[in-house]
Formats: C-alpha cells, sequence, structure tokens
C-alpha cells in the first residue's frame, strides 16, 4: 500500500504544480522525509492522512486507490476553468511519466540481460 499511496502523492503533487518542498512545508515535514513517502519506502503518510487529503481536495478513499491519476484530473476539471495552458501542463506530465516508463523498461531489460 506505500507504493500506491507514494505514487499518487507523486500524482497528485505534479498535477497542481507543486514541489517536493512545498508539500512537505505544507504537512510539517522534511523534504526527505516526503520524498520517502513519495518513494513508498515507508507508512508515514498515515500520520498526515487528512491534511494530504485536504491539500489535495481528495476523499480519504481516493488516496489509496491503485489508479489516482484520472481522479486527479478530473477533480481539476471539476473544481476550476481549465485553460488550454492547464491541458498542456497535464500533457507534458503524462509525456514525463511515458519517459519514465521507458527508462524503467530499459533498466528491466538490461537488467536481465
Amino acid at each position: 500500500m506505500n507504493k500506491i499511496v507514494g505514487n499518487n502523492l507523486k500524482v497528485l503533487r505534479k498535477t497542481i504544480d507543486l514541489s517536493q518542498e512545498q508539500v512537505a512545508g505544507y504537512l510539517g515535514v522534511s523534504p526527505s522525509a516526503y520524498a520517502r513517502m513519495e518513494r513508498g519506502e515507508n507508512a508515514s503518510w498515515a500520520s498526515h492522512f487528512n491534511k494530504i487529503c485536504e491539500l489535495f481536495k481528495i476523499s480519504p478513499e481516493e488516496l489509496v486507490k491503485k489508479e489516482i491519476g484520472n481522479v486527479a484530473y478530473k477533480n481539476m476539471i471539476d473544481t476550476e476553468h481549465v485553460t488550454v495552458s492547464d491541458f498542456r501542463k497535464i500533457i507534458n506530465r503524462f509525456e514525463l511519466e511515458i519517459k519514465d516508463l521507458k527508462i524503467i523498461i530499459r533498466n528491466l531489460h538490461t537488467d536481465k540481460n
């Protein structure tokens, strides 16, 4: 579950264009502690559960869902007037995620050989 929540934290943070430092400050933790949450290395996110949901405007159930990306973008569209610039940001985030996944796949293939 830590990995799922960590990934969701990263997606949500990037969706609203915040840095790890900004989210860490909001939660009252160090940037390195927040980075560990995003990497799913521990369950310290649980002690900040309510603040996380408040910050990202999501329900507790949404935080622990496996696929939160669509929820994050849907919430953004429902709660704000979305501009072309916002859609470009969303597209850029997906492109970055695709690049990250390609690197992971390449590394997995390299590790196999």
